[in-house]
């Protein structure tokens, strides 16, 4: 099995999920951004990858993923998910690392099974495998062979651009829609329906959800 590490960019916490703004306070936003976070950080750790990097220049972020045992850069953090991505995988393929795993910090109901479901088709050789969204615009997760394969580019609208420039590279992608990876918090649309979402997971954000009054379960 060749070695994985998760990639995971970070903004500030104090500043995160601005269009949450009209459900939620900015405390609240804070709170949410936190638990999330610790959630995709608990389900990384529960799938035993080779290791977790987080590119972030917040201290208070820092602080809080070393608690996960993840490995800190500051490589160009405040230039957009795109290039904090860009910047593990280049740091992360000079270390000899195999395979990048690339997910954000918002998808609260990933767990260590999907995690490792993406992992289980990871090929000898180069290779492509994307999580889309759940409206299939984002791109929610990414494993490449080696970690810079292909060049990504994240957005709104992010998941067949990147189908097309794994096939410009010669590798056909795998897809793997999965229902935890694929809800990321975004807008009041997703944060309602995480509040609908089953089975109840036991997770950081719901826990949080339920404190806020939000939750159904």
């Amino acid at each position: 099995m060749k070695s994985v590490w998760a990639a995971v960019p970070v903004k500030s916490f104090r500043d995160a999920k601005q269009r949450l703004s009209s459900v939620l306070s900015p405390a609240q936003r804070q709170a949410l951004s936190e638990a999330m976070l610790a959630d995709v950080l608990t389900a990384l750790s529960a799938a035993r990858l080779a290791g977790i990097m987080v590119n972030t220049a917040d201290h208070a972020v820092i602080t809080f993923v070393r608690r996960f045992d993840a490995r800190v850069i500051s490589d160009r953090a405040g230039e957009g998910h795109t290039t904090a991505v860009a910047m593990m995988a280049q740091r992360l393929e000079r270390d000899g690392v195999d395979a990048m795993l690339t997910m954000p910090g918002d998808i609260p109901r990933v767990t260590a099974a999907e995690i490792q479901a993406i992992c289980a088709g990871l090929r000898p050789d180069r290779s492509f495998t994307i999580v889309p969204s759940h409206d299939e615009q984002g791109s929610n997760a990414v494993l490449l062979t080696p970690p810079t394969v292909v060049p990504l580019r994240f957005g709104d609208d992010s998941f067949f651009p990147h189908l097309a420039a794994a096939r410009e590279n010669g590798i056909e992608p795998r897809i793997v829609p999965l229902p935890g990876i694929g809800l990321d918090i975004d807008r009041p649309a997703d944060l309602e329906t995480l509040v609908r979402a089953t089975p109840p997971l036991g997770t950081h954000t719901e826990h949080l959800l339920k404190e806020f009054g939000l939750s159904p379960h």
